[in-house]
């Protein structure tokens, strides 16, 4: 059996990915024409049509979609093992590309780091920021290795594992701190009063659900992008946010008039490893949770 060429495999789930031949001829480092030749390459080699094309437009076939899922898997599974010769089969070496959500990564960076180098110190890593829809769609096609992410969160075709859990805090600045109940009952404050993040991240679902704020008539339309324009927000006495214990930590509130009071017994989100079912590096995924964990506000790995 004549096995098709890895490298065209790479270009056809590049396509896919892009949409585009001149895009991801450019993302391949090819001329559009190289690109174009390794599909129709492919489609002799398959005896199949991967492309329905129409003057300069293209759609994928039904068996060119089933061609490109299975060589995400054929694509990953071989760097993996290039990525452990070239190590000489030591899962402590190497590179290792990692995604962290805007309301992590600020506030774990620094001691993260610090972990890595203490106890992981050849690994090269590679860190990026960005929404978890982007990141768990980068994970599906290679182009990252393991995410942190904040759960619980569907992540189809993937795996777990919880490394402790971040307690949600309500803030308020401490002049209308005065006037909240003791203890505090959100339901008391007034209408429209709780800013929250943009729906595209994820810890607005999660303060949703762990604080008891579903329906709720409290939540303003205002939509903040990022912890600091909520505090930001907060700090000019407009309303009150919820904000991670472990941005907190990090002195987020530092040169500020805002005080903290934790939320609800079960206000927290948890915080945990993602990476795909299948993937050969479980060892090293596991050693990077055990450095992980105990720089979360309560550890609960084990």
């Amino acid at each position: 059996m004549k096995w098709p060429n890895l490298k065209h495999l790479h270009y056809l789930v590049t396509l896919h990915q892009e949409q585009h031949f001149h895009r991801a001829a450019q993302r391949c480092n090819v001329s559009q024409s190289t690109l174009s030749t390794a599909i129709q390459n492919l489609e002799e080699h398959f005896g199949s049509q991967l492309l329905e094309r129409e003057h300069k437009t293209f759609v994928f076939t039904s068996l060119g979609l089933d061609i490109v899922e299975r060589s995400k898997v054929l694509l990953q599974e071989a760097g993996e093992l290039v990525e452990y010769a070239q190590n000489a089969g030591n899962w402590q070496r190497g590179t290792l590309k990692l995604g962290v959500i805007p309301t992590i990564a600020p506030f774990l960076f620094e001691g993260m780091m610090g972990a890595f180098s203490a106890f992981l110190p050849e690994i090269n890593l590679e860190m990026q920021e960005d929404t978890t829809e982007k990141l768990l769609q980068q994970l599906t096609d290679g182009r990252l290795d393991l995410l942190i992410l904040a759960l619980p969160m569907e992540t189809p075709g993937c795996k777990q594992m919880v490394l402790g859990h971040d307690p949600f805090h309500l803030i308020a600045h401490k002049d209308m701190a005065e006037q909240l109940p003791n203890p505090v009952d959100i339901s008391t404050l007034p209408k429209k009063s709780i800013f929250l993040l943009q729906q595209e991240h994820c810890m607005t679902g999660h303060a949703v659900s762990a604080c008891n704020l579903q329906h709720s008539e409290q939540i303003s339309s205002v939509a903040a992008s990022s912890l600091y324009t909520l505090v930001q927000l907060a700090n000019s006495k407009m309303g009150y946010t919820f904000l991670p214990e472990l941005a907190i930590n990090q002195s987020i509130l530092e040169h500020t008039g805002l005080k903290s009071f934790p939320a609800e017994e079960q206000g927290f989100r948890e915080i945990g490893l993602v990476w795909r079912s299948g993937t050969t590096r479980m060892q090293l995924f596991r050693r990077i949770g055990e450095i992980i964990s105990p720089l979360l506000p309560i550890p609960t790995l084990k």
